[in-house]
């Protein structure tokens, strides 16, 4: 399951950036190349199952749409890449991406899914025993 489409990046940055972006065979860019762009979708939503596997039980079902801003900016980020501008929109709304899903596998923000939460390890009491001592008050009187 995708968290963002071809059209919701075409919604949200235009198909001209796309064509720019994604066209290597015609020159000027005439068109969309699917593949480069369903490759950087791809990569977004396994980046993202990477955060939010940690808190929650993928797949997730239905997707909350928080999650299609940040697949769609970062998708756009790894179409851009090293041509991103530094400290440029397009960089911020990566970071700002990757910091919320930091909050999300922290537990500091919570989703609104219908998937159940994955069960933490641990949790449990913690039983300690102890020896028996060596050296008492007894034990040691007559040295």
């Amino acid at each position: 399951m995708s968290y963002a489409t071809q059209q919701d990046l075409v919604d949200r940055f235009g198909s001209a950036e796309l064509i720019q972006l994604t066209d290597r065979t015609n020159i000027p860019p005439t068109t969309i190349d699917t593949v480069v762009v369903d490759r950087s979708l791809a990569d977004a939503d396994a980046l993202i199952d990477g955060y939010v596997g940690k808190v929650y039980q993928l797949p997730l079902s239905p997707a909350p749409a928080v999650l299609t801003r940040y697949a769609a900016d970062i998708a756009r980020y790894f179409l851009h890449g090293k041509r991103a501008e530094k400290d440029g929109p397009i960089e911020r709304a990566h970071r700002e991406a990757l910091a919320w899903l930091k909050d999300v596998s922290r537990g500091l923000v919570q989703l609104d899914v219908g998937g159940a939460p994955v069960e933490q390890t641990g949790g449990g009491a913690i039983r300690a025993t102890e020896p028996n001592r060596v050296f008492t008050r007894d034990s040691l009187r007559s040295m």
